[in-house]
């Protein structure tokens, strides 16, 4: 494949091949857009900052936090955000953004663990600055450290450090720090979609970054989206700006430098460390109380809940019933939404994060997520061997942006596999609350051994005129009966979802394995759904 048959570039490409996720770039490609979907714009919109990279003058690649009043994004189109602020004089790039640049954007929103990222080009405006976007998509919420902000009044007396190498100090801070910005870029030889700079978060326990001297660094890269949109750039381009934020006194440290990948770290502490990022810093830029934001010094209180339940949904598919360990009231959560989870594993030596759909009634008072036993997977094997009834979880409160999109237009749930928790929940929310909203459930198993919540699904659809159901098995056994069980089988087929004649507004959300969820995507697009009217969410690595 040739990058330019997919939105990723030729040091992307070679980045998946040699971690083994050649499969990504085609699977991916339907999930990286050329605009922002309305829940993306309206993220934006509500952020008090943005994470960004660029390139000065001489080449360096930084990376820094534009910040602005309440309300300074704002997304006129699809395509755009408008940035009213000003940046200070002491920041690297502020030349940079109004003389108009490539930029890579991260929106992340440390309360509630969401992110989406964008890259497009600046160009200034009598307010700022605005951004004509060139890839847009959604990020996993992983590593990511949940805290609180406010702002209070900035001084602006502090005066910039800048120096070739970090200080004693400027080593201490990195040796405590939980959250790490990368900013990184390349140009290829043509005007394409993948060129310019991504903004990257990475996050840890305190100290995952390694100070290895005065100038030089080495950060884990632990598993995520397998875009390798970071290492790609870098492998393409060493260049790398870092970015460490004070969130107790709103200080920014910048580094500027090269990278190269350690793609065999033998001294990993950690089994989740895939690859190792050495830097060796070029520029150091510290800027004491640079922002007005502050944060909790400390990540967000995780709870601790209590597994009231525990059961077999179907074959290697475990529901979880969670509830609070002191008896308090149970944070609310919006149908599609996850909950995060640490798992203090005995023979891993730092706690394993993960992220499970809530597969629960909304209005239910205890959560309930929905696992599925994957033979490798450390977390899902040690809930479904460890964890029972009476044991306690510590968990964050609920996260996400994968929602039922607001009005009245048709819903088409489509799921497959344990895909369907996020539906379950969404199926709930909708026939209680919109009860008139016109509603299908799509769902695809291997069979009925593997077909989860099944009893629930029809029990809600059968009390509901507007909701409506197709089961497709795809290898069904002989205790299997069509019509009872499920109504056809083979796979989901966009031809399927088409057949059901929901109309030119029907909402489509779709989740499951990235291959499916592409498929009927790309299929959906291909037969004139608009984009806007397609929403999705995959699980696995």
């Amino acid at each position: 494949m040739s990058y330019a048959d997919t939105p990723f570039h030729a040091g992307e490409l070679a980045a998946q091949q040699r971690a083994g996720a050649g499969h990504i770039a085609k699977q991916a490609a339907p999930f990286i857009r050329d605009f922002m979907p309305d829940q993306h714009r309206n993220f934006y919109e509500a952020q008090p900052f943005l994470v960004a990279a660029s390139g000065d003058a001489e080449g360096r690649v930084w990376a820094t936090i534009i910040e602005g009043p309440d309300g300074f994004v704002q997304s006129p189109d699809p395509r755009k955000l408008e940035l009213s602020t000003q940046l200070d004089p002491s920041d690297p790039l502020a030349q940079t953004f109004y003389d108009g640049a490539d930029v890579g954007i991260v929106g992340i929103e440390l309360a509630t663990r969401r992110r989406n990222r964008l890259s497009g080009r600046t160009r200034p405006t009598d307010s700022g600055f605005a951004i004509d976007i060139r890839q847009t998509f959604g990020n996993c919420p992983q590593y990511i450290n949940e805290r609180d902000w406010w702002r209070v009044a900035r001084n602006g007396d502090a005066e910039p450090v800048l120096s070739d190498h970090l200080s004693p100090a400027q080593i201490a801070h990195i040796a405590q720090a939980d959250t790490l910005f990368i900013g990184s870029g390349r140009h290829g030889p043509q005007e394409d979609a993948s060129n310019g700079f991504d903004a990257s978060h990475r996050g840890g326990e305190p100290g995952f970054v390694r100070v290895t001297g005065p100038n030089r660094l080495r950060i884990p890269d632990y598993s995520g989206n397998n875009f390798f949109n970071t290492i790609g750039n870098l492998l393409e381009n060493p260049r790398i700006g870092l970015l460490f934020v004070d969130f107790a006194s709103g200080g920014l440290l910048h580094l500027t430098g090269r990278a190269e990948i350690d793609w065999t770290p033998a001294e990993a502490r950690d089994p989740n460390i895939l690859r190792m990022i050495d830097v060796q810093v070029d520029a150091v830029i510290e800027r004491p109380e640079a922002l007005s934001l502050r944060w909790s010094a400390q990540p967000t209180p995780s709870t601790k809940l209590v597994v009231t339940d525990k059961v077999n949904e179907a074959k290697g598919i475990t529901s979880f019933h969670l509830a609070p360990a002191n008896g308090q009231v149970l944070v609310s959560f919006q149908a599609g939404q996850h909950l995060p989870v640490a798992l203090e594993i005995p023979e891993q030596k730092t706690k394993v994060r993960r992220t499970y759909s809530l597969s629960s009634n909304p209005g239910d008072e205890h959560y309930r997520i929905t696992v599925k036993r994957e033979p490798q997977g450390v977390a899902s094997t040690f809930l479904h061997d460890k964890i029972d009834v009476g044991d306690v979880l510590e968990a964050r409160p609920p996260a996400g942006d994968f929602l039922i999109p607001l009005g009245n237009s048709p819903l088409v749930l489509v799921s497959a596999g344990v895909g369907l928790t996020p539906m379950v929940a969404m199926l709930h929310h909708s026939v209680q609350k919109n009860g008139d909203r016109p509603v299908w459930f799509v769902h695809g198993a291997r069979n009925g051994h593997h077909h989860a919540l099944r009893n629930e699904v029809d029990q809600v659809i059968a009390a509901n005129r507007n909701a409506g159901k197709r089961v497709y098995y795809s290898a069904p056994v002989r205790t299997d009966q069509l019509g009872r069980d499920f109504d056809a089988e083979g796979r989901i087929t966009v031809n399927e979802l088409l057949a059901l004649n929901a109309g030119d507004s029907a909402q489509y959300l779709l989740c499951g394995p990235a291959g499916f969820v592409t498929e009927l995507k790309s299929g959906l697009e291909a037969a004139g759904v608009p984009k806007s009217q397609i929403h999705f969410e995959t699980f696995g690595s």
